[in-house]
């Protein structure tokens, strides 16, 4: 009996052990919770991430974008943002390809890893560069600004598109991610403003400059014909469309 005890002792050592000297560098996907009782949070999403760069930076979405620096610290994840503020994020589990974390809410969120290699910044739809237009306006932002979060926003859909096509991914989540924009799957359009996501929504310093951008895609759709690609690959489909609004956008 104390054999087996201590065998079992052993084996969980190890265990922890090999999971404790992993590292968590990778870009990781919400799939779900798990548990005895599973509790729900709005904020996880399937378009929830979290993009551990090799470098030690990272980027996240769990209901607001973030970026900043990351450590580990045996079974602690520990992410400081842009403000300088630390969140600690314990590890229950870490593989190659799957990530088990205990997040603040007392919530165990399984994450899926997902290709994460990219050549510049510019093609990587997770990075800073392209996600500006989630972070929160601080003031009444111009018309200038406010298109320049709308090209910045089409930006990120062409390199969603094309990290889905180099990785030959055969779905992607488009319906979770804020966007003003209705994907379908022939085309898409443009949702009417009381649609519109509430976090969205939240990115503009208020609904004023929100129904702006509105006005702005709408005179886009409504002076611009897209040319649709005549190919049968989805993703260079939907590619071409989110650059020929960001170009109109840009000559608007």
């Amino acid at each position: 009996m104390k054999q087996s005890f201590s065998l079992i002792a052993i084996l969980c050592t190890l265990c922890l052990s090999s999971c404790l000297s992993k590292t968590p560098a990778s870009l990781w996907f919400y799939t779900h919770t798990s548990g005895t009782v599973a509790k729900e949070d709005s904020l996880l999403t399937p378009a929830s991430f979290l993009n551990l760069k090799r470098d030690g930076t990272y980027t996240s979405d769990f209901g607001s974008f973030e970026y900043g620096h990351w450590t580990k610290q045996d079974d602690e994840l520990l992410l400081t943002n842009e403000a300088n503020k630390t969140t600690r994020q314990h590890i229950n589990a870490l593989d190659v390809n799957e990530l088990q974390l205990l997040t603040n809410k007392k919530i165990v969120a399984n994450f899926e890893a997902q290709p994460d290699r990219f050549s510049k910044k510019e093609d990587d739809p997770f990075s800073v560069e392209n996600n500006r237009w989630r972070i929160k306006a601080t003031h009444k932002e111009s018309e200038e600004e406010i298109r320049n979060r709308l090209i910045n926003h089409c930006r990120f859909w062409v390199a969603y598109f094309n990290w889905a096509n180099e990785n030959q991914l055969q779905t992607v989540d488009v319906r979770s991610t804020p966007t003003l924009i209705k994907i379908y799957g022939n085309g898409f359009g443009l949702k009417p403003f009381l649609e519109l996501p509430i976090t969205w929504r939240t990115y503009f310093y208020d609904n004023e400059d929100c129904r702006i951008a509105n006005n702005l895609m709408y005179e886009v759709f409504q002076y611009n014909e897209i040319s649709w690609a005549h190919t049968d690959n989805k993703y260079k489909f939907f590619i071409s469309a989110f650059q020929q609004l960001m170009h109109s956008l840009q000559k608007q």
